[in-house]
């Protein structure tokens, strides 16, 4: 009994031996060189990144992870792209504290002027004349 498992144990090592050596896919040939995962659908330059551009954003992935250089970029670019529109947003709330702050030191000069130019009414109507 113990011969026959040692010459199936043999025999079972063998074949797959050969399965992996060989190739097993009957063609004779070794798998194909995979090509390299790359980023496909990069973020896009002639405008602002969305929030659909990052949805649909694949990454690499590698051995172990993600690729480092692809991710690098993508992070570059939200960076840049977050600190341009920070910029911007700042930009515009101080030219709107500017308006803010002259409409209301400014609204003496021109709201009492519209009130002088107004016509002065009648206080003897007692209502509307039929």
């Amino acid at each position: 009994m113990f011969l026959f498992l040692v010459v199936a144990m043999v025999v079972v090592v063998a074949a797959v031996t050969l399965v992996v050596v060989g190739g097993g896919d009957g063609a004779g040939g070794a798998l194909p060189e995979a090509a390299p995962e790359q980023l496909v659908d990069p973020l896009p330059v002639t405008r602002p990144v969305g929030r659909a551009d990052l949805e649909a954003l694949r990454l690499p992935m590698a051995l172990r992870g993600y690729r480092m250089g692809a991710v690098d970029d993508v992070l570059g670019r939200l960076g840049a792209e977050l600190a341009e529109r920070d910029a911007r947003i700042a930009e515009l709330e101080a030219a709107l504290a500017g308006v803010q702050a002259g409409t209301v030191g400014g609204a003496g000069l021109f709201g009492d002027a519209a009130f002088e130019d107004a016509p002065a009414s009648d206080a003897s109507d007692d209502g509307p004349r039929s």
